[in-house]
């Protein structure tokens, strides 16, 4: 576990979800100060800010903009979040906008997070969004991120779903989809996301394995295309 944890992909990747997820399993685990930051300033409808009154219920802070579910093109970051990056008494959770144009927000944090060396930058992908269903692909929009915010992956998160519909072969079936962004990365797969209602049947045959309470439905979920025959 790194101090400040990054989650960023391609629009509809469920990164939001893994974030929450991953802020809970943090703060239950490991004890001690936990904190999520909103960088999504891309994504109007599924935000972490919906989920504001459970968090702090759980004693996770939530750093936000105030502009967060508006129409603000490049709504500013609150201050906040600058103190999150400089306090090393917190472990951060931060939530980066969808593809390069959302990572932009993230840029203004680089420096300090590089300095200190106590990160991990997670591209979460999913083989069921349209514009990242080929390993190809998935690699070019991470590309993007990391074009757009000067901060390269160091993992990955398969969360691979078709919503409500998801079964556990469709998880199995990604796996290989996973594995091929992971060598065209060069960074490993430290996770493999599910709801939890399959994990049960997923145990011993996914390493990484993360169990979901909720997922994300987002419109537009379709089957992962093979490539290469896979």
């Amino acid at each position: 576990m790194k101090r400040i944890t990054l989650f960023a992909g391609h629009y509809g990747s469920g990164k939001t979800n893994i974030a929450l997820a991953y802020a809970r399993r943090l703060r239950r685990s490991a004890g001690g100060r936990v904190a999520i930051a909103d960088l999504d300033i891309v994504n109007p409808y599924f935000r972490t800010k919906d989920f504001a009154p459970a968090l702090l219920a759980e004693g996770i802070e939530l750093v936000v903009s105030d502009f967060a579910n508006s129409n603000v093109d490049f709504p500013a970051m609150p201050s906040e979040t600058y103190a999150l990056v400089a306090d090393r008494d917190v472990r951060v959770v931060m939530d980066v906008g969808g593809d390069d144009r959302g990572a932009l927000a993230l840029g203004r944090y680089v420096d300090d997070i590089r300095e200190e060396g106590d990160y991990e930058m997670v591209g979460v992908v999913n083989a069921c969004r349209p514009l990242t269903r080929t390993v190809r692909d998935a690699v070019a929009v991470l590309r993007e991120i990391e074009g757009a915010c000067s901060l390269k992956f160091t993992a990955l998160a398969n969360n691979t779903n078709l919503g409500a519909e998801t079964v556990a072969e469709t998880v199995l079936s990604s796996l290989a989809y996973a594995q091929g962004i992971s060598a065209e990365m060069g960074v490993p797969v430290i996770m493999t996301s599910c709801m939890a209602g399959i994990a049960e049947s997923l145990c011993g045959k996914v390493e990484g394995l993360f169990p979901l309470e909720t997922v994300s439905l987002v419109p537009g979920l379709g089957k992962p295309e093979k490539e290469n025959g896979k």
